[in-house]
């Protein structure tokens, strides 16, 4: 009877650690949304060596970086929730893609704030 019991209770136990591991596997972003995550920081590391680099060599940073940023926005639009998803599984899949946007309007920020830097005079005016 022990035994009976001992199996009952792996058998349950191993049936609920499947179904954690399947929800697991649908929450978070999808691969693309981890690649597009991966090309952001990407981009971000070529926005910090933008800010700290100078003249002729800022400009041709800043180039790649707007490169880059072009890259992700056109992945982005291409990208669509896969069919067949439950609607949670919808909305989580939105939720990233908000979250990805999010990133990418701060980094063009962040450009754009730059370039009107490098525009003001240098007098002051």
């Amino acid at each position: 009877m022990k035994k009976r019991i001992a199996n009952g209770f792996i058998v349950s136990v191993l049936a609920c650690s499947l179904g954690m591991i399947s929800i697991l596997a649908w929450a978070g972003p999808d691969f693309q949304q981890k690649q597009l995550y991966q090309n952001i920081r990407d981009a971000e590391m070529k926005m910090k060596e933008t800010e700290a680099a100078k003249g002729a060599e800022r400009q041709k940073l800043l180039a790649q970086h707007l490169k880059m940023m072009k890259d992700v926005m056109d992945k982005m639009k291409a990208m669509k929730p896969k069919p067949g998803m439950t609607m949670q599984e919808h909305e989580e899949w939105i939720d990233e893609h908000q979250k990805l946007m999010e990133s990418i309007f701060g980094q063009m920020m962040k450009e754009h704030h730059m370039l009107m830097d490098m525009n003001k005079p240098m007098n002051g005016r």
